[in-house]
């Protein structure tokens, strides 16, 4: 038996996701499902499913419940698989719970439940900004092979709430000769997989007080996209690490 499931459709910076409003926890989506909705032939079409769920009634929102979030952040990578978190997906998450009259984060920063932890919502002159929370760099070293790069290359483990694998490349045309159709392999490959992200830093880095970089993504489960929210935080730590400057407050 079919059923018809509203959705609303929804981007941050090209970064897109299918939105699902299911407050009380009725559906139970499975991976084919979540699948199917993401192909971009024959589904909706998007990089991932954000659902919109009370922290109350789903079992991994128990945390974020009991740390006073009243909604959770169901995210859902376009091959169907769970993720920890995503950092685009929680601006339109905010977007999503301000345009359906579910929350106000006008003038009150809102905490969001996410499976990496309650991160919180804010409005700024920008639109809607995040803060992701304490991150950390990962022990050892990651080979990355990927099409196009000609030789492997060392990457470094940055978590921001989800993995990533960020490779710093010595110029543009390396950058933009990545074929990215293709999954990047990693040496060793972490237990639940990374985003990889190819970084390109300015040289100078800092122009005018601002850090400038360049970078592509392949995110876990999904591909290249055309942007990562935590992707975007990870490559600046990781060229803040490399460099061992004194970094600007923006990149």
């Amino acid at each position: 038996m079919s059923q018809a499931i509203p959705f609303t459709k929804g981007h941050g910076t090209g970064n897109d996701f299918v939105v699902i409003s299911d407050p009380d926890g009725v559906l139970d989506l499975t991976a084919d499902q979540v699948a199917a909705l993401c192909d971009r032939h024959f589904g909706i079409g998007a990089d991932g499913i954000l659902r919109v769920v009370r922290s109350s009634a789903i079992a991994d929102g128990a945390a974020a419940h009991a740390a006073g979030a009243e909604w959770f952040m169901d995210y859902r990578n376009a091959d169907g698989s769970l993720a920890e978190m995503c950092g685009n997906g929680t601006r339109v998450f905010a977007r999503y719970l301000v345009e359906a009259g579910l929350a106000t984060i006008e003038e009150v920063p809102v905490p969001i439940g996410t499976r990496a932890g309650v991160v919180t919502l804010a409005r700024s002159e920008l639109g809607y900004e995040v803060d992701l929370g304490p991150w950390r760099i990962e022990d050892g070293e990651t080979l990355v092979r990927a099409k196009g790069l000609g030789v492997p290359r060392p990457g470094l483990g940055v978590n921001v709430g989800n993995p990533h694998i960020v490779v710093a490349l010595p110029h543009d045309e390396e950058l933009d000769g990545l074929d990215l159709a293709y999954r990047p392999l990693l040496d060793p490959e972490p237990e639940h997989g990374a985003n990889v992200e190819f970084v390109v830093p300015s040289d100078p880095l800092i122009h005018d007080g601002m850090g400038e970089i360049r970078m592509r993504v392949f995110e876990r489960g999904v591909g290249e996209t055309l942007s990562c929210g935590t992707g975007v935080a990870a490559a600046a730590l990781a060229i803040a690490v490399h460099r061992a400057l004194d970094q600007p407050h923006a990149v």
